[in-house]
């Protein structure tokens, strides 16, 4: 059987040329929490973006599993209405026509044994109209507390067992525990149920191009690597900023603020990418491997108080318009001491980075929406230059902006035009956009498909979970008993506290 139109699938094909498309075998998708945003705006129209570029099987399957009392019907016109609204791809009816086949409601709560009867039913009817094959994976789309109990229920119910030749899988969105106690006591139930290579921890910005290009560019190109190392580098900076407050999520992100939302895992796991060593292959043993080693190499500062700061978005100006302070959102209590702003000093204690400082810094209400990787390198020992000629000229840097202008910039110095020396920082831009004439598929699509395919390779192990919480943990406890957080205006770069944090070792954090 063909898979989705358009899919240019070729029976020939050698599965280890990365170049040609890899197809999803036979397969469904069960969405716990479909009625979610996430599963709205990004799980739905990924499923559609993948049978449209014909990268999912013709029986592909899609069931979703909530409270609503939808019938198969409704559920379709959601769908229907999600991908309307937020596919990436151009929506083709014939494309539409083959997915609506597959789709399922099941209509329950968590701890509602008759629902994950249903559920068994519906799947076993699929196996048989759709030929799936038995291979399904559930995706967790709910909140953290819900994890134990669908997986247990799945468990009970034997949704969980794999018969011979086919395979189940469980897809389990951040935040992956609170700490690093809740993080193993969570880790536990699932591979009470689950064995490890079933497990799926999503990190959707593993999934990005520009991340997945921080591999390209070091291990691709012999003129980055020899300079990656500590006797070129300066420091590194690991940004991602928000220029939104949090929305209606003030009962999920109170209590768990900015670290352990965007820290823990985004930003560790793009500092664990940036520092590692070459893999011995790109397959997904080998690069947990080097991460872990990263991760478990890392030296938080002696003195916490002077090499961390959280902070609180007061109130200011946000795209001129006048923004409320944190403590001033609704649902939020006046005196709560949850970070929206984090900052933190680490050094990666190997060979490669010894006495090199990586700063990682997140926050809300910030300048502007920008993800970015910084490698700042030390200036030329020596310089034929009189001071006067080079007084506008910084660091070089190279910059990878993992979003929103996914691209990468070289920053170093030039000559002015004229007859006097000067020299400036001028740019080389790379940008997706500009180079590539297809665009770049969503982090979800990548993801989802790598699930279906049992590619592990961008998804977070348990030990790297882990090792995470143990780095945060002791911040989060100091921060815990040390005051409250700094104030900053929203629309501003963090609060001054920060500034101060790199300027007592001649740094500055980079304006992006």
């Amino acid at each position: 059987m063909p898979a989705f139109s358009g899919s240019g699938a070729n029976p020939l094909r050698d599965p280890a040329d990365r170049r040609l498309p890899r197809i999803a075998g036979p397969s469904g998708l069960v969405i716990f929490g479909v009625t979610g945003d996430l599963s709205r705006k990004k799980l739905m129209p990924a499923v559609y973006d993948l049978a449209n570029r014909g990268l999912l099987p013709p029986g592909f399957s899609l069931v979703g599993f909530a409270r609503r009392e939808w019938q198969h019907e409704d559920f379709a016109a959601e769908v229907h209405d999600a991908v309307k609204e937020h596919a990436r791809t151009p929506f083709r009816e014939e494309v539409w026509q083959q997915l609506i086949q597959g789709m399922r409601f099941v209509q329950g709560t968590f701890d509602d044994d008759d629902a994950f009867e249903r559920l068994r039913g519906t799947i076993e009817e699929l196996d048989k109209a759709q030929g799936t094959g038995g291979n399904f994976a559930f995706y967790l789309s709910v909140p953290p507390r819900s994890f134990p109990v669908v997986i247990q229920q799945l468990k009970k119910h034997g949704l969980a067992d794999q018969s011979s030749g086919s395979w189940r899988r469980a897809v389990i969105e951040k935040p992956f525990g609170h700490d690093l106690k809740s993080a193993e006591d969570l880790n536990k139930v699932v591979h009470e149920v689950f064995a490890p290579d079933q497990v799926f921890r999503i990190d959707h910005y593993l999934g990005k191009e520009t991340v997945q290009n921080i591999l390209a560019l070091r291990f691709a190109n012999q003129m980055f690597e020899p300079i990656w190392n500590r006797s070129y580098v300066d420091h590194v900076q690991i940004t991602m900023a928000e220029d939104i407050g949090i929305g209606g999520r003030a009962g999920y992100y109170d209590g768990i603020g900015a670290a352990r939302d965007v820290i823990q895992n985004h930003l560790l796991q793009l500092m664990a990418l940036t520092a590692m060593e070459e893999p011995s292959s790109f397959d997904a043993d080998a690069l947990a491997a080097e991460k872990t080693k990263v991760l478990g190499a890392v030296r938080l500062p002696k003195d916490l108080g002077r090499d961390t700061v959280r902070g609180q978005y007061a109130a200011g100006w946000q795209g001129g318009e006048k923004a409320v302070g944190y403590l001033e959102e609704e649902g939020i209590d006046p005196k709560s001491k949850t970070d929206t702003y984090a900052a933190i000093k680490v050094e990666v204690d190997n060979r490669r980075w010894a006495g090199v400082p990586f700063y990682l810094r997140t926050g809300k209400r910030l300048g502007r929406r920008v993800t970015e990787i910084a490698v700042v390198f030390q200036r030329a020992p020596h310089s034929p230059f009189d001071s006067t000629a080079t007084e506008e000229l910084g660091q070089n840097a190279i910059v990878i902006r993992v979003q929103p202008d996914e691209g990468i910039t070289v920053r170093f110095g030039s000559k002015v035009p004229g007859t006097s020396m000067e020299i400036r920082d001028v740019s080389m831009d790379f940008a997706y956009g500009e180079s590539f004439t297809e665009s770049s598929p969503e982090a979800y699509e990548r993801l989802i498909l790598d699930v279906l395919l049992g590619d592990s390779n961008l998804f977070p192990r348990t030990e790297e979970v882990e090792l995470s919480w143990k780095i945060l943990d002791p911040i989060e406890e100091y921060w815990d008993k040390h005051g409250k957080p700094a104030q900053y205006p929203s629309g501003t770069w963090g609060p001054v506290e920060a500034d101060e944090m790199l300027a007592r070792e001649g740094r500055s954090w980079r304006r992006p």
